[in-house]
């Protein structure tokens, strides 16, 4: 792990961006220039960037496994997120022994002993949404699986259904495309300049998200069967910090804000890559089928990992010094951005031989991933939400293959497109479906291990 030092300062290569390329443009351009930067200067060098500050890029699996084992008396959250948009009681503010204490007081729901409890929410938005598809005619799914993770979410996070999911559904996904716009430019931005602009929009919409979650906070405080609730709110609403204290309403409406944006845009698209990656490879198809016909998942698990591995939505987990630090031959000073770089882990030769093929058998029968698998980030700030959005995944394409036949295709595979929060399939993952006629049987899942490899 990356420890404090009292060393000169040592960095990897400083890089010089045209100053068409850098701060927020960067941002936009990161995933070509990172790679191209990366074949000639290697997986580790330094940028200025404005707004970010000094800049040291990683994408060294084994730097980044030090990196994440480090403690949070040494790293933090980088100044530049998408906090400030969620408020100032969400997660993505907080550091060190705060951040601590909220982390195990969001940890319980997320807990795979309650996230199974959710399982069938994702199996019912799934057929409801599905119920409609046209037969035998190309369609995107990537509108389709946003409405179904976003609606399984609300339901799980927030306990509710009808009338105040439908509200939340018409309202997120304007608030996090706009939040994803501005959240990262200079604060005032989100200043109130008018009733036009961006800033009193994001105002408006917050606004009616947190009445939303007021009304459905008085509606459960008055549930007489609250304390045999699985919902994250009703959860939240019951748990105290050690000292007997219990999470202000305002702050939890800031961690819901922050758990809805950043799961289900991420877990969607992750899906759409899904179908992009499966129509192109028949006989794997086939295989998924078969296994989710007989209730197993081992296949299905494999293929999730790999689509997150090859077709990752974010590729970028950003941490701050808080002190001078030794990271391998490198010594980097208090204050610097760390930008760890997924697509470049997710690349490695030597994690992940023949990185360049799409090859799910890499994650059979094979124990724990390796350490450059990094989609929810790594460390003491990975992703809180990683269960549940497996979960929501492995249900969801589960479904799916039991209901309907998916069409191959010999296209071209689908770039990657920028959506603003997430990288997603540029036509939208297009499908072509049949409904199977075969009613399948719902089996029970299996443990992982009933298909070997083949």
């Amino acid at each position: 792990m990356a420890t404090a030092s009292t060393e000169a300062v040592r960095l990897p290569p400083a890089l010089q961006l045209p100053t068409a390329l850098q701060g927020l443009a960067f941002l936009a351009a990161r995933r070509s220039l990172v790679a191209a930067l990366a074949r000639r200067h290697g997986t580790m060098f330094t940028l200025d960037l404005p707004g970010f500050g000094r800049t040291v890029v990683i994408g060294d699996p084994e730097l980044i496994s030090d990196l994440f084992g480090t403690s949070r008396a040494l790293l933090g959250r980088a100044h530049l997120n998408l906090g400030k948009v969620f408020g100032p009681g969400s997660m993505f503010n907080l550091n060190g022994e705060e951040h601590l204490n909220r982390r195990r007081l969001l940890a319980p729901p997320f807990h795979s002993a309650h996230v199974v409890q959710h399982r069938r929410i994702f199996e019912e938005e799934v057929l409801r949404e599905s119920a409609n598809w046209p037969e035998g005619q190309e369609f995107q799914t990537l509108p389709a699986m946003t409405r179904i993770l976003l609606r399984g979410l609300l339901r799980s996070m927030l306990g509710a259904d009808g009338p105040a999911v439908d509200e939340l559904c018409a309202l997120l996904p304007s608030a996090v495309s706009l939040g994803a716009r501005i959240g990262l430019l200079p604060p005032i931005v989100r200043n109130d300049f008018g009733a036009w602009s961006p800033g009193a929009r994001l105002h408006r919409y917050r606004s009616h998200f947190d009445a939303a979650v007021r009304a459905l906070v008085v509606k459960a405080r008055a549930d007489p069967a609250l304390a045999e609730r699985t919902d994250v709110l009703a959860i939240l609403l019951q748990t105290r910090y050690d000292n007997g204290e219990s999470m202000p309403e305002a702050h939890i409406a800031d961690e819901l804000l922050g758990l809805l944006a950043a799961g289900y845009e991420t877990t969607a698209a992750t899906l759409s890559w899904a179908v992009e990656r499966l129509r192109r490879r028949p006989q794997l198809l086939s295989r998924l089928t078969a296994e989710a016909d007989a209730g197993g998942s081992e296949w299905r698990q494999a293929t999730i990992w790999e689509v997150q591995r090859t077709r990752p939505v974010g590729d970028i987990v950003q941490r701050r010094a808080m002190t001078r630090i030794r990271l391998g031959d490198w010594v980097i000073p208090e204050g610097t951005t760390l930008m760890i770089n997924i697509r470049l882990a997710h690349s490695s030769e030597d994690c992940f031989p023949g990185a360049e093929y799409f090859d799910p058998g890499r994650f059979i029968g094979t124990g724990r991933k390796p350490a450059g698998w990094i989609p929810y980030g790594g460390g003491f700030q990975r992703c809180i939400g990683a269960t549940f959005a497996n979960m929501a995944m492995d249900v969801t394409l589960r479904t799916l293959l039991q209901e309907f036949r998916l069409v191959p295709t010999d296209a071209p595979g689908e770039r990657a497109s920028d959506h603003g929060v997430v990288f997603a399939p540029s036509r939208g993952g297009l499908a072509v479906v049949h409904r199977r006629t075969v009613v399948v049987e719902k089996q029970p899942q299996t443990t992982p291990g009933q298909m070997g490899r083949s």
